[in-house]
């Protein structure tokens, strides 16, 4: 199977005297239905893929349709092949119960096919911080091994962030945004997905990326034991302390323990208590609603029996 890489490359000299008819039917023999189970997802690919709603949409325009849009993938030496793009229309696929996907085979290296996997992913309509960042920093990886320079981890100087610069032309973000979502990627997973949550904003997420995994995790054990999560000033008072070598569990704690301007008293009830006490055809979304009213009525009884009382 491996002998077949042979047929989706021409060479030179057919392609100084191939015809545009021609070279529309060489692209074309390259589409194929590719068994599923040949068929690996890219590395560690940054974007996620989710069994929501869209999903289900899209499961039903294949199982109608079929793929419109041939997924990309390139043959690796083994004979199998690695998607780069079209992980949803893979993921779609198997739920609709099909055994293949119709595929466009290209020639590509690793570092060309991991430019075009992010791409043609920040195509999509909604992605996740955590997916820009771990996009943004193979795909700079990658340009760097063409031969560009890049600093991924100190604030960048023009000398030393042309690879920052020329991907932020590129996807519209300014180089200095480029850095801070790639140091998104020293976040633990629970901070990360503080982050995609909006429960933690850019800047401090920036500034808790520089703490080590273990300070990170106390940070992690404070935001759950506080149901609060940091300011920017009290990430960067950590940031400072861990770089002085002072950022102690204890000094974790009792930064996080103030009181911020803008953090308004939170009222916790307990959900196996609430829940026993509301009806069970009232969904959980629709709990909040249930509550205020049930609060607005038995207000209106204590009203009623202050009034009786005064008579």
């Amino acid at each position: 199977m491996a002998g077949r890489k042979s047929d989706f490359t021409l060479t030179r000299l057919d392609d100084l005297f191939s015809t545009q008819e021609q070279r529309d039917e060489e692209k074309l023999s390259k589409i194929r239905d590719i068994p599923l189970e040949l068929i690996d997802d890219f590395p560690d690919h940054p974007f996620k893929v989710r069994d929501d709603e869209d999903m289900q949409q899209l499961v039903e325009s294949v199982k109608e349709r079929g793929v419109i849009t041939p997924a990309t993938v390139r043959q690796k030496e083994d004979g199998r092949y690695e998607l780069i793009s079209g992980h949803r229309r893979k993921r779609a696929c198997e739920l609709a119960g099909f055994d293949t996907l119709r595929c466009e085979v290209v020639d590509l290296n690793r570092d060309e096919a991991t430019i075009l996997m992010v791409e043609s992913n920040f195509q999509r309509s909604q992605i996740l911080p955590s997916e820009k960042a771990y996009a943004y920093k193979m795909r700079l990886d990658a340009m760097n091994r063409q031969g560009q320079r890049t600093d991924l981890t100190s604030t960048p100087l023009v000398s030393k962030s042309r690879t920052n610069e020329e991907l932020g032309n590129q996807v519209g973000e300014s180089r200095e945004q480029i850095r801070r979502y790639v140091r998104l990627t020293n976040l633990v997973p629970e901070l990360l997905e503080f982050v995609d949550e909006g429960r933690i904003k850019m800047r401090p997420a920036v500034e808790l990326s520089y703490l080590d995994e273990d300070c990170q995790r106390d940070v992690v054990d404070e935001i759950d034991m506080n149901d609060a999560t940091p300011s920017h000033d009290q990430t960067i008072r950590m940031r400072k302390f861990f770089d002085e070598g002072k950022l102690t569990t204890e000094a974790i704690q009792a930064i996080m323990s103030e009181e911020k301007p803008n953090q308004k008293e939170k009222i916790v009830l307990r959900g196996d208590r609430v829940r026993q006490l509301i009806p069970k055809n009232i969904p959980v979304s629709q709990t909040e609603d249930f509550v205020c009213k049930a609060l607005e009525h038995y207000n209106k009884f204590l009203r009623n029996r202050a009034e009786r009382d005064s008579r």
